[in-house]
C-alpha cells in the first residue's frame, strides 16, 4: 500500500486493541476527539496493515472485494466499545449503565466473525485443530479486530491497564503497564511525559522570575 503523508501514528498501548481504542486524541471519555486518526477505509486498513492486522501481502486481495465504509464503522463501533467496557474495569466506582449494551456490541460483532471462521489443522499438531478468524476478505479486519477486542478482555489483567492521566497534561490514552514496579505513568515517557516535563520545569523557571514580594494590586 503506497504511504500516507500523514504524522505516523505511535503504538503506545502494548495491545493491538489499545492501540486501536487510542486512535484518537485526546481520548476523554463521553468527549468529541480533537483527533481523530481513522477518518477513512483506507485510515483503516493503512493502520491495520501496520499494526500486523492484515498482512502486507493480503491488501489487494482485501481492497479488490471490501466494503470500506462499511468495515470503518464496524471498526469505529468496536473501538468505542471496547472502551467503553475498559473505563468501567478501571473505575470500580463508574456506573455500569453503559456496560452491559458494550459488551452485546463486542459480542455480537465476534459471534458474527466466529460464524465466518473455519477450523483448520494446527501447525504445532496435527491432531489439533485452530480456529481461524478473519478468512473472509471483506470481514477481514472487522472480524479479526472483534476477536482482538475479545482476546484483551478475556486474557490480560485489569490491574495492568492505565490511562495517560488527562488531569495532569497527558493524552487519556490506555496502555499496559508491565513495568517491574508498575510504575508507569504515561503513554510515553518521550512524548506525553517529556511534554508535560518541559512544561513543569518552564513554569518553575518563570516562578524564580518574579520579583520578591511581588503582589497584585486591585484597583
Amino acid at each position: 500500500m503506497e504511504s500516507s503523508d500523514k504524522p505516523v501514528l505511535r503504538l503506545v498501548g502494548g495491545h493491538t486493541a489499545l492501540d486501536l481504542v487510542n486512535t484518537v486524541e485526546p481520548r476523554v471519555p463521553q468527549a468529541v476527539p480533537e483527533k481523530e486518526h481513522l477518518k477513512t477505509p483506507l485510515d483503516l486498513l493503512r493502520w491495520a496493515e501496520r499494526t500486523g492486522v492484515v498482512e502486507p501481502e493480503e491488501v489487494s486481495d482485501i481492497l479488490s472485494v471490501w466494503h470500506g465504509e462499511q468495515a470503518l464503522a464496524a471498526a469505529l463501533g468496536i473501538r468505542e466499545a471496547l472502551y467503553a467496557v475498559l473505563l468501567t474495569r478501571m473505575d470500580d466506582e463508574r456506573s455500569t449503565a453503559p456496560l452491559q449494551p458494550a459488551l452485546e456490541q463486542l459480542s455480537t460483532r465476534y459471534s458474527a466473525a466466529v460464524a465466518r471462521a473455519a477450523l483448520t489443522p494446527s501447525v504445532d499438531s496435527p491432531t489439533a485443530a485452530r480456529l481461524r478468524i478473519g478468512d473472509v476478505a471483506p470481514f477481514a479486519v472487522q472480524d479479526r479486530l472483534a476477536a482482538i477486542a475479545v482476546d484483551l478482555l478475556t486474557t490480560e489483567n485489569v490491574a495492568d491497564l492505565r490511562a495517560c492521566p488527562l488531569d495532569e497534561g497527558g493524552c487519556g490514552w490506555l496502555f499496559l503497564d508491565r513495568s517491574r514496579n508498575h510504575t508507569r505513568r504515561w503513554c510515553s515517557m518521550e512524548d506525553c511525559g517529556a511534554r508535560v516535563k518541559a512544561r513543569r520545569l518552564t513554569d518553575r523557571r518563570r516562578g524564580r522570575q518574579l520579583p520578591p514580594n511581588s503582589a497584585i494590586v486591585e484597583s
